[in-house]
């Protein structure tokens, strides 16, 4: 009966005109206008700076006239129309203004003390702990043990004063901590006084990479400081929290203990556990957290709506069973134990709604509350609006409300004949009566994926197609491991023994989920990475779905011939940009910043991709912070071979993250590194290599040169065949590959780390070697570089691949200033194109 009474809402919903159907939206879910128009007004402001003055007088003027139609108490459609457009217009004046007001910093802010992003200011602060100190050990980078830094902590922290040249001066603002060592002394709302760095976050420079500083900026955090050791900071008074920080703080603790209270089960499921249950992620094995992101069910392990409505189910019918009904205290209670993140929230202000509909006997609004959390959380960070996660959550949620009925009511039409409901047999019964409810749960999945797939297109530049029938997969293994494991807490106070006996239970189901999403992602079709994409593409998807979803035509037919033609456009265009990806027609080069080291990628005319090394000698897990979200940008999802041009760790030390993340068919080296590994290989050397072998990969000779393309070559020219026998003689440096590329008739050198000896002979061996472009030797430095190496080279474009520590030095290399010159540490990513007609474009990440 349910079903039927749904179907025949769906068909009065269709069969309303828009005037009705505008005027039920505003009698059920006024919200909704006032949260569109504060999203609109916080991005025209973000977008087109507006004077604050012009928001306020449009707030004053829209909000007059508000109340003016309201207390008319005007109900025909054309006064519910004005009432909306008013809302609107008033609640984006608000945005506007909101959005501004955050941004506004007070004048003694500490980002006012620090105005140049390059340099670094020695500075003695004080301040009170506003979070716990977080200790990173870079676990998931397989080179930390081989690092010059070890484990850091981080926290952050609410400036007090800052010492000047006149004394201590009044200081604002928040700044995140880094201390070179581990820390855990320090507890929340403890004022110490540091010794420190002070500077500016920096900007991503390669394309991909992760934005830091937009990301904390959007947090009004734009300082670092950065602690030696924790002998330079001192503690001056022990401020006790809050009550509500020490209250989170011990139930957090309380039930991370009674999760973990037996024996600790394998790390993998103890990560897991962790993640799904109290929102802590940093557990999770590289491994499983690249399955789980593969096969689109990441959103499990980001706490959500389904684990609040699980938690509060549970302490609903404990409550209920004692003679309580206080399941607003679950909600309480939950957000106090898990991070709180915007999704997080999100679902705590709809369960505070709900509770609160209940108490007054009143039905709510799914689409009214959620706007209500919209505007909550909007006005209280608007530029939460601009993260990914904050997109994600709403924009799943509002598909999910908006077209999950009108899915399953499709699907249900369509397998209507192959249903088993009117079988006597038990079996069928049941198959049938579960299939009702895999088939709403797919609902779910499809509508939440059509809401969420352009915005996870955008900023991670996959589709995930299956991911709607992993989620009916995986979410039985999910909902019993969430219900047992909230259970587990809660029965921890009251029945050990029982609690204890769940232990064991979430453990082994625990395992058993991570073993299907390997399976899963092991299958290898669960993802299609297309690359970056333009935003326009992302409007007309949505425009595409809002058509599709609201707007009706009494012709059906013309309506399915442009959605059937839109579905195409864009299934075209993304098979189009994918081909042009992965086919090009160009030789294209691209020096990756990853400070001092080298990253350079060679896209090769056809589908050929080269990676030559892969490392960073102060940076840590470059592969997995830079040269993999690269690839992902750039649509590549396989590497044809990875040359390694020697064994220095800066050369090495993040090939083990880009294979896990991206296919490498074949890694090559030259005679010096494999002479090395046959003799007595560095601790580095033999890790890679080691590594390499477990995963399937040995790293083999390289031939002479390459057959790529008809009019493409790479040859190797040093070391040479003549200097093999002398080969152990040599420097590591000196026994750097040197490969030349040409591709229709411009010629471009890698030098890699080779010094003055292999310069000298580089040239005796090949006198009228000449070079349209070429990557200067040992990271630009002028130390290692004779005075006519580059002269005689005659080279256009010179590229360093250096760290900002020796940018400087970079400067002063012989021969450099005479022609165009590009430096990774502040050009960012540099990236040479040459087309067929010899034409050469060169372009750096950093403007």
């Amino acid at each position: 009966m349910d079903e039927i009474r749904q179907k025949l809402a769906l068909l009065d919903e269709q069969l309303t005109s828009r005037k009705d159907s505008f005027k039920k939206i505003a009698a059920t879910a006024p919200l909704l206008f006032a949260a569109t128009g504060l999203i609109a007004g916080i991005i025209i402001q973000n977008a087109f700076p507006l004077p604050p003055i012009a928001s306020l007088i449009s707030l004053l003027i829209s909000a007059v006239l508000c109340i003016t139609i309201y207390k008319n108490k005007q109900t025909d459609s054309n006064a519910l129309i004005f009432l909306s457009c008013a809302a609107v217009i008033c609640f984006a004046s608000l945005g506007s203004i909101r959005l501004t007001g955050y941004k506004q910093l007070s004048p003694n802010n500490i980002s006012n003390f620090i105005l140049d992003s390059e340099q670094s200011r020695l500075a003695t602060i004080r301040g009170s702990l506003i979070t716990e100190p977080y200790t990173a050990k870079n676990e998931r980078w397989h080179f930390a043990k081989f690092a010059y830094t070890g484990a850091y902590s981080s926290f952050y922290l609410k400036l007090g004063e800052i010492k000047t040249t006149t004394g201590w001066q009044r200081a604002t603002g928040k700044i995140r901590v880094y201390i070179s060592e581990p820390t855990l002394d320090l507890e929340v709302g403890d004022y110490i006084q540091a010794d420190c760095w002070l500077g500016r976050f920096k900007k991503a420079t390669n394309p991909g990479q992760f934005d830091v500083a937009e990301y904390l900026a959007n947090r009004n955090i734009f300082i670092t400081a950065s602690v030696k050791s924790r002998g330079n900071i001192e503690l001056l008074e022990v401020h006790p929290a809050g009550l509500f920080i020490r209250l989170k703080t011990k139930l957090k603790q309380i039930a991370t203990e009674a999760l973990l209270d037996s024996s600790p089960p394998q790390e993998s499921s103890y990560g897991l556990l962790n993640a799904l249950l109290l929102g802590n992620r940093g557990n999770i094995d590289s491994e499983t957290y690249k399955s789980f992101q593969k096969t689109g069910l990441l959103h499990f392990i980001s706490l959500s709506g389904m684990h609040l409505a699980i938690f509060v189910g549970i302490i609903w019918w404990l409550c209920k069973s004692i003679g309580l009904l206080k399941p607003a205290r679950a909600v309480i209670i939950f957000l106090l134990v898990v991070p709180p993140r915007a999704p997080t929230l999100r679902a705590a202000i709809i369960a505070f709604v709900f509770c609160v509909s209940l108490l007054f006997r009143r039905s709510s609004n799914s689409l009214n509350t959620l706007s209500l959390a919209a505007i909550i959380l909007l006005l209280i960070q608007p530029t939460g609006l601009f993260t990914a996660g904050w997109q994600l959550s709403f924009t799943a949620v509002l598909g999910i409300i908006l077209f999950t009925n009108r899915i399953h009511f499709f699907l249900y039409e369509k397998i209507a004949n192959l249903s088993f409901g009117k079988t006597t047999k038990p079996f069928f019964r049941i198959a049938a009566k579960s299939g009702v409810y895999l088939l709403q749960l797919f609902s779910v999945g499809i509508a939440a994926w059509l809401a969420g797939a352009g915005i996870l297109l955008y900023h991670f530049y996959t589709i995930n197609p299956l991911t709607c029938l992993w989620t009916v997969i995986a979410f039985p293994f999910v909902a019993v491991i969430l219900t047992v494991g909230y259970l587990k807490i809660v029965l921890s106070f009251l029945l050990p023994t029982v609690s204890l006996m769940l232990s064991f239970v979430a453990a082994a189901l625990a395992d058993w989920l991570i073993w299907l999403v390997k399976f899963i992602s092991d299958l290898d079709i669960s993802q299609i990475l297309i690359g970056h994409v333009p935003i326009m593409l992302i409007v007309f998807y949505y425009c595409f779905i809002f058509f599709a979803g609201f707007i009706y035509f009494r012709n059906h037919r013309l309506k399915k011939v442009i959605c059937i033609a839109a579905c195409l456009l864009i299934i075209v265009f993304l098979t189009g940009l994918k081909w042009q990806r992965t086919h090009p027609k160009d030789l294209t080069i691209t020096a990756l910043d990853v400070g001092h080291g080298q990253a350079i990628l060679v896209e090769f005319p056809g589908r050929t991709k080269i990676l030559f090394d892969a490392g960073s000698l102060h940076r840590h897990n470059v592969g997995s912070k830079i040269i993999s979200p690269f690839l992902d940008y750039k649509g590549i999802g396989k590497i044809d071979s990875k040359i390694i041009s020697h064994g220095d760790v800066d050369h090495i030390n993040a090939i083990p993250e880009v294979v896990e993340n991206c296919k490498v068919d074949s890694i090559y080296a030259n005679e010096g590194f494999l002479s090395e590994l046959k003799e007595n290989p560095r601790n580095t050397v033999k890790f890679l290599t080691d590594f390499l072998f477990q995963r399937g990969l040995g790293i083999q000779p390289l031939a002479d040169g390459f057959n790529l393309y008809s009019n493409t070559d790479i040859k190797f020219l040093w070391p040479n065949k003549k200097f093999l026998k002398d080969i152990a003689e040599l420097s590591n440096n000196n026994k750097s590959l040197v490969s030349l590329i040409e591709f229709s008739g411009v010629k471009v050198l890698l030098c890699s780390d080779i010094e003055y000896f292999a310069q000298e002979k580089l040239f005796e061996i090949h006198p009228d070697l000449k070079a349209d472009i070429v990557v200067v030797p040992h990271h630009g430095s002028a130390k290692t570089l004779s005075e006519d190496f580059i002269t005689k080279l005659n080279a256009k474009i010179l590229i360093s691949s250096c760290g900002r520590g020796n940018y400087q030095k970079c400067l002063l290399t012989p021969g450099i200033n005479k022609t165009k010159s590009f430096y990774t540490a502040g050009d960012g990513a540099i990236s040479i194109c040459i087309n067929r007609d010899s034409r050469v474009k060169s372009s750096a990440y950093i403007f």
